[in-house]
C-alpha cells in the first residue's frame, strides 16, 4: 500500500502534479533560482517561458521535473540502484552543462570541492571528500541505500533512512555540482518505496537547513575511504527533528486529496 492508493485517477494525478511542482520548486530554490511555485508549475505544465526570468532557472525546473520522472522508473524497474542510475539522475538535474573533463556530468568529480559556512559566527571551510575516495564511499552509500530499499519501513524508520542517506551523500559530495539536488531526490527512494509522501525541505528554512548539515559536516570532518559514512549519528537528531516537520507539507497535501476524495465517496 502507498499513499497514492485509495484515489479517483484524476485526484491522484492532481496529487502527482501538486508533489511535483513543490518538489521542484523547493529544491532548486534552495539552490538560488528565482521562480515562484506558481511559476515553476507553469513552465513544467505549460513548456512555456516567464519572461524577465533567466534560462538557467527554466532549464533547472525542466531538469528536475525529469529527474523526479527517472526516480519513479527506478521504483518500478530497478531492483538495485547501481552508481549508472545514479549518473542518469544527474544528468537530468545537471542541465547547465560545462563541457570540461573535470566538471564531468553524470560521472563522479575530478577535483576536490569545499564550501565556506559560518559555525559559532566564525568563518570556515568545509572540505568534502576526496575524488580519490568517492568511488569507495559511493559503493558503500549505494549499499546503504539498497539495504533500505529491501524492506517495508515504519514511517520513523523511512525518516532516519531519508536523514542518513541525506547527510551521507552530501558529506561525500561526490559530484562537482547537483549535489544537494541529487541528495534531496536520492535520500527520498526509501521513502517513496515504503509507500510515503516524499520529505521536501522548505526554502522558506534555507538558512537553518544548511547550518544543520554545515555544523555536521565540520564537527565530523570529511568524509574518508575505510571510515564510517555517518560517525557520532547522536549529532543528527535535531536535523531529524527538522525533517520531520518539513515532511508534514506533503503529508497535507495527501490529507487534502483524502478530503476530496471522501467528497465523492469509494474510488471508481
Amino acid at each position: 500500500m502507498t499513499f497514492l492508493d485509495g484515489f479517483d485517477p484524476d485526484i491522484r494525478k492532481a496529487l502527482m502534479v501538486q508533489l511535483r511542482n513543490l518538489w521542484t520548486h523547493s529544491t532548486t530554490a534552495l539552490e538560488g533560482n528565482s521562480l515562484t511555485l506558481g511559476e515553476t508549475a507553469f513552465v513544467i505544465g505549460e513548456g512555456l517561458t516567464i519572461k524577465g526570468k533567466p534560462v538557467k532557472d527554466h532549464q533547472e525546473v525542466i531538469g528536475h521535473a525529469k529527474a523526479i520522472d527517472l526516480l519513479y522508473d527506478l521504483l518500478r524497474n530497478h531492483a538495485v540502484i547501481g552508481d549508472q542510475d545514479i549518473f542518469l539522475l544527474h544528468k537530468a538535474v545537471q542541465t547547465n552543462v560545462v563541457v570540461d573533463i573535470f566538471k564531468p556530468v553524470g560521472a563522479w568529480k575530478k577535483e576536490p570541492n569545499g564550501t565556506n559556512a559560518i559555525i559559532d559566527d566564525r568563518q570556515v571551510f568545509i572540505n568534502f571528500a576526496s575524488p580519490e575516495d568517492v568511488p569507495y564511499l559511493m559503493k558503500d552509500w549505494i549499499g546503504l541505500l539498497n539495504l533500505r530499499m529491501t524492506e517495508h519501513l515504519s514511517e520513523m524508520a523511512a525518516l532516519s533512512a531519508y536523514v542518513d542517506l541525506h547527510v551521507s551523500f552530501v558529506r561525500i559530495h561526490p559530484f562537482f555540482d547537483g549535489n544537494g539536488r541529487m541528495a534531496r531526490l536520492l535520500a527520498n527512494l526509501p521513502v517513496l518505496n515504503s509507500g510515503y509522501p516524499p520529505i521536501i525541505i522548505p526554502n522558506e528554512n534555507r538558512i537553518e537547513y544548511i547550518r544543520f548539515l554545515s555544523e555536521y559536516d565540520f564537527q565530523v570532518g570529511p568524509a574518508k575511504r575505510g571510515a564510517p559514512l555517518l560517525p557520532e549519528p547522536g549529532k543528527l537528531m535535531a536535523f531529524k527533528s527538522f525533517c520531520a516537520n518539513a515532511w508534514g507539507a506533503t503529508k497535507l497535501l495527501v490529507e487534502r486529496g483524502r478530503r476530496e476524495q471522501e467528497k465523492r465517496g469509494e474510488p471508481k
